[in-house]
């Protein structure tokens, strides 16, 4: 069966990365009719390239939910991957694209959560929190009797997304160090957003008898990466993936902030990486969950060495010239 799909936030890495996937993997595209992609932002690099690439653009306009309810009917699609922004107002934007998926009758919905969000208290990791609440707009639908949206549903719970490593490359190539507020005993399993996307594609282009495949319908599904890792585990991945010298650097929440605030994310992407990292302090992160990426994809997820080789232009200290 051919789909019809939305992805929606296609302006974001994860959104862009997703369609993408769709649109250049002949396993994926051999199975879509069409792609469309609902973006704030039409003027971005990441839409004018899937644009490019053959998706079609829907605008959305923030608060005007009959105009987008018109809009994915219009679409006419069968599928949507509702991926919640990063914007201050991340529930109600959520919530709008909930209620116009409703409304429009989409029968499958996808939607990208974040793992870490059932262990998050509401007082003191908030981002985290609200991600239980866009979960329960989606699940609710289950038992709504007016809509056709909760007969297939499918939530996925990313974890702590391996790129966001990134942001600490300057010192990591400055210093040989790997600077993040995450105590010295505790864990967590950072995942590869390629194997996100990778996950998301499967699931979405899977087919059963009542919309979804039989191994997505219905599922939530948290994934992470295959190795749960302290600070100076994972800067010894680095050494290991890099082939030259890393360090674990243990910094204040004070000093993370500080790190951050030249990062090109939003400030709610910001706040969001800080309470993940208190969760990390917490002990709320010594876990991995790749069961679910080994039965729908049949592979593995990405090991930290093989992602700091990927990315060892990045991260791999300077070479300090040294005075003859």
């Amino acid at each position: 069966m051919s789909r019809t799909l939305i992805i929606t936030c296609g302006e974001g890495q994860t959104g862009h990365l997703i369609a993408d996937l769709l649109l250049t993997n002949e396993r994926f595209s051999s199975t879509i009719k069409s792609l469309h992609v609902a973006t704030c932002n039409t003027e971005h690099e990441h839409i004018k390239s899937l644009s490019s690439g053959g998706a079609s653009i829907i605008p959305v306009t923030p608060g005007d939910t009959e105009g987008l309810t018109k809009s994915l009917k219009d679409a006419g699609a069968d599928t949507i991957c509702i991926i919640p922004p990063s914007v201050e107002k991340k529930l109600e934007a959520s919530k709008e694209m909930v209620e116009a998926s409703k409304a429009a009758g989409i029968k499958n919905v996808v939607l990208i959560s974040s793992a870490g969000c059932d262990m998050a208290e509401r007082e003191k990791q908030p981002r985290l929190r609200e991600f239980v609440d866009i979960e329960n707009l989606v699940m609710k639908t289950k038992g709504e009797k007016d809509t056709e949206m909760g007969h297939s549903p499918c939530i996925i719970r990313a974890g702590f997304y391996a790129e966001n490593l990134l942001l600490y490359n300057k010192q990591a190539k400055d210093s040989g160090k790997l600077p993040l507020p995450m105590g010295p005993d505790h864990k967590f399993a950072p995942v590869a957003l390629d194997d996100i996307a990778l996950l998301a594609a499967h699931v979405l282009t899977s087919s059963g008898k009542h919309g979804l495949g039989d191994n997505s319908r219905g599922q939530l599904m948290t994934l992470t990466g295959p190795m749960m890792a302290a600070g100076n585990e994972l800067a010894e991945a680095a050494s290991q993936g890099l082939g030259t010298k890393m360090e674990y650097e243990d910094i204040s929440e004070e000093d993370a902030k500080k790190l951050l605030q030249e990062a090109e994310i939003s400030d709610a992407e910001k706040e969001y990486l800080m309470e993940y990292y208190t969760l990390v302090r917490e002990g709320k992160t010594n876990y991995i969950s790749t069961n679910a990426f080994h039965d729908v994809t049949g592979g593995h997820p990405m090991e930290m060495t093989e992602f700091f080789k990927t990315y060892a232009e990045e991260f791999k200290p300077k070479k300090r010239k040294t005075k003859k």
